[in-house]
């Protein structure tokens, strides 16, 4: 049974959630379109396969080599003009605003001989503009500077035709996937300029879909030492399947695809598959998940958790009394916050 607090949190979540009334029910794709400009397409031509088969054989190919999957040419273009970074992402896209990596920066003031630390911080998906900001002031305020990515399909990035950013998450597998890939080089990329100024340390900091996006730049690129993955979860289909705010694609996939095919044709863009070799890196992180979470199911989050504690990662795992939206909301957002900046505080 319920206690009454875990029904007024649902309730609330919910409320939430529907606030936003332009979720558009996407037709399903395959997308095989997108696949021709991943490294593992060029070594696996179609050669008549069916369109699942063909994206599971990319997802093995992927998953075997997933250094050459995230692989990339470091841009050259690195251009700051006031606190905005603009650069070309590395992956192109049919969207030329989409291809223009934008990042948000928030330098802080150290003292001279202070070591220089930074972190990249990846937002949540469908994060307007301004949303994350506030966190950025308050780590430059503790030292710590922050360069705040708009991920793709988000904001500056949006095509025209857009209101929220469904390109990066949607019913087109081989969309969602290319979207992911992009995300993680752009990522790194923005780690390439920050060491490039002279920081001697950069972390991470990924919100939701942002979290899965640090986990698997994280994975793919030993210098980001420290981590906060801000709601974790396990496969991106079972989150895209389950979740509150991803039923309108759930209703387009399910007249397509089972879940097990999903899981299998997105394997390559789940952290799990990814777990035991971020394991060995020996890198601190902090798992933040909320106990009455249904836009990424709490159990989905406890299993990270089981998994993180069975491989004796080094770790720390906060638990928040709200649910996934109602982190953004007073108190929970300043509770949040407070974890965040005392984990990178002490660690960076």
């Amino acid at each position: 049974m319920q206690s009454l607090y875990a029904k007024w949190m649902y309730a609330w979540e919910n409320r939430l959630c529907s606030r936003a009334t332009n979720r558009v029910v996407r037709p399903f794709e395959w997308g095989l379109d997108w696949t021709p400009g991943w490294p593992v397409a060029q070594r696996f031509p179609r050669n008549g396969h069916d369109p699942e088969s063909y994206l599971r054989l990319l997802n093995r190919a992927a998953l075997e080599s997933s250094d050459e999957f995230f692989a990339y040419r470091p841009p050259s273009d690195f251009a700051l003009e006031g606190n905005l970074l603009r650069f070309t992402s590395a992956v192109t896209t049919p969207y030329p605003e989409n291809n223009i990596v934008h990042g948000q920066w928030f330098p802080a003031r150290t003292k001279p001989g202070a070591r220089r630390v930074a972190v990249v911080v990846l937002p949540h998906w469908n994060a307007s503009v301004t949303q994350h900001n506030g966190l950025c002031v308050g780590l430059a305020k503790l030292g710590i500077s922050a360069l705040r990515l708009s991920p793709p399909y988000h904001d500056y990035r949006m095509p025209a035709e857009l209101t929220r950013a469904d390109y990066a998450v949607s019913s087109n597998v081989g969309r969602t996937i290319d979207a992911t890939r992009q995300a993680v080089i752009d990522t790194r990329s923005a780690g390439d300029w920050l060491f490039a100024e002279g920081f001697e340390r950069v972390g991470l900091l990924g919100t939701s879909l942002g979290s899965c996006y640090a986990f698997l730049a994280s994975t793919h690129d030993p210098r980001f030492e420290v981590n906060v993955y801000n709601h974790c979860s396990t496969y991106v289909a079972d989150v895209v399947w389950e979740g509150l705010s991803t039923r309108h694609i759930r209703e387009s996939l399910e007249s397509s695809i089972t879940l097990d095919q999903l899981r299998a044709t997105w394997m390559a863009i789940s952290p799990p598959s990814y777990i035991d070799r971020y394991a060995k890196l020996k890198k601190k992180s902090l798992f933040i998940y909320a106990r009455y979470d249904t836009t990424f199911p709490v159990r989905f989050s406890q299993q990270v958790i089981e998994k993180v504690r069975e491989l004796g990662m080094d770790h720390q795992a906060v638990v928040l009394p709200c649910g996934h939206y109602t982190t953004g909301e007073t108190p929970f957002k300043y509770i949040d916050g407070y974890h965040i900046c005392k984990f990178l505080k002490r660690h960076l």
